[in-house]
């Protein structure tokens, strides 16, 4: 017997899964593709809601996201460790921005060379998605939960399984849930060998493009892009070498490290930001329908945060959104 099926197997499908498992119910994860396959595994995967708005149910999402990863970094979760991070500043900007108090150690710094006018400084969580989605799908099993590989061509297709179903299906939304607010947003990043760096390095107003440097245990994800309703996944040299010009501009010692990968990957976004709401219309046969898509570029920032909205809204149907 299953009390909820999950659609999708990506970060915020898993999270979500968890969850509602640790809230007593008998989950079904039904994915198109493995975890390891998702678009979740190519994020760089920095805690930082880029691309979002400063509602403070944002905020409370980002927030509730930070603590638990947190708290898993604490107790040695696969791939999840509390990154420090420099964010450059080109532009006057506020004291701090509004998701500065989610976070436990922001500080300014105006004491920073041209072109740079400041900088913020703060500590967050970095995911290893690999080892992380692994440990996540893991969790779901040893929890008695089920992954089963489905394609599907609309939701109702899943309504005979259990009597809630909650659609975390990302880019795959704009159809299962015929929404078109949804649609890709392309992003390319270069992997590097790691020549000892610990310290996220980002400049998000380089006028020749977005450049962000995370170090992982063994590689450096340099980026990046973000290119919104873009399609094509095809390789681009001249885009990847712009990349680690930007990126070893940034951070010196990122001169000569090998190249490992180049990799691109089609973000889930939405206009007007994710749906995390149920669905009033429902599935075939009264199935309740909650969603949980659409999240662009901050899917790991804001996963546990939707999860726990996700949670809420199952348990109890009338729960505030």
């Amino acid at each position: 017997m299953t009390d909820v099926v999950i659609v999708g197997a990506g970060v915020v499908g898993l999270t979500s899964a968890l969850r509602l498992q640790q809230a007593g119910a008998r989950v079904l994860v039904v994915t198109a593709d493995e975890p390891a396959d998702t678009v979740s595994r190519t994020a760089a995967a920095v805690w930082y809601p880029t691309h979002t708005d400063g509602s403070a149910r944002m905020l409370e999402r980002a927030r509730r996201t930070f603590d638990e990863y947190a708290e898993q970094a604490a107790r040695g979760v696969p791939g999840v460790v509390m990154r420090p991070t420099r964010m450059l500043l080109r532009t006057p900007a506020p004291a701090a921005p509004w998701w500065a108090p989610a976070t436990r150690d922001f500080t300014v710094d105006r004491d920073v060379p041209a072109p740079y006018t400041g900088q913020w400084r703060f500590t967050v969580p970095g995911v290893e998605m690999g080892p992380y989605l692994e440990w996540l799908a893991g969790r779901v099993v040893d929890g008695g939960g089920r992954l089963v590989r489905r394609r599907l061509d609309r939701l109702d297709d899943v309504a005979d399984l259990a009597p809630v179903v909650v659609n975390a299906s990302g880019l795959g939304a704009r159809t299962l849930a015929a929404d078109p607010a949804v649609h890709p947003a392309r992003g390319r990043i270069v992997v590097v060998a790691n020549p000892g760096l610990h310290v996220s390095v980002r400049d998000e107003d380089d006028p020749a493009g977005i450049t962000y440097v995370h170090p992982r245990s063994r590689d450096v994800v340099l980026g990046g892009t973000f290119e919104p309703d873009v399609h094509d996944t095809g390789p681009d040299d001249a885009a990847s070498a712009g990349i680690v010009a930007r990126c070893t501009a940034l951070v010196p010692e990122l001169a000569g490290a090998p190249v490992l990968a180049r990799l691109v990957g089609l973000r889930p976004a939405r206009h007007g930001g994710p749906r995390v709401e149920a669905d009033p219309a429902g599935l075939t046969g009264g199935v309740r329908l909650v969603h949980n898509y659409g999240h662009g570029g901050a899917g790991m920032t804001l996963a546990w945060g939707c999860a726990d909205e996700v949670a809420a809204l199952v348990s109890r149907p009338d729960a505030a959104a």
